[in-house]
């Protein structure tokens, strides 16, 4: 049995997939929260959050196999999942109105950006190792 190094674990493709997928989720939070932000002393406002990772990981727990040997078949790998896997906002159900105007609470909406652009900044950092190691040895990703 062939044991798989860090090296094909970091960069395999459902690897790279997921991470390409996290910089989406994280886009569409940053937006969000931004959002949320915005509009911290806006009457009736319900603040928005952004669904991704248990929908990513659900993607990534299921045990199938299968190959495409005909262009009709339909594709059923890890990779094909992770397709489709999209982030989405969402209102939450959420009776509190921590702002006294609404349920934007400044200092959770601040922390939350700032913990969504540590997240970012890495996932971009992970994502541009793939084609710094790819133009070292010479290869086109």
């Amino acid at each position: 049995m062939k044991t798989k190094s860090v090296h094909d674990f970091l960069f395999n493709k459902i690897a790279r997939q997921a991470t390409y997928k996290s910089l989406d989720a994280g886009m569409l939070r940053s937006k969000a929260t931004a959002q949320n932000i915005a509009n911290v002393s806006t009457e009736g406002y319900a603040r928005q959050e952004v669904s991704f990772e248990k929908e990513l990981r659900q993607a990534l727990k299921l045990k199938s196999k299968g190959m495409v040997t005909n262009d009709n078949h339909i594709e059923i790998s890890k990779i094909a999942r992770m397709k489709k896997v999209q982030p989405y906002n969402y209102q939450p159900y959420d009776p509190s109105n921590a702002s006294g105007v609404n349920n934007v609470d400044i200092d959770i909406e601040n922390a939350k950006m700032a913990e969504n652009q540590i997240l970012y900044n890495y996932g971009t950092r992970f994502a541009s190792m793939k084609k710094l190691q790819s133009s070292i040895v010479g290869r086109v990703q």
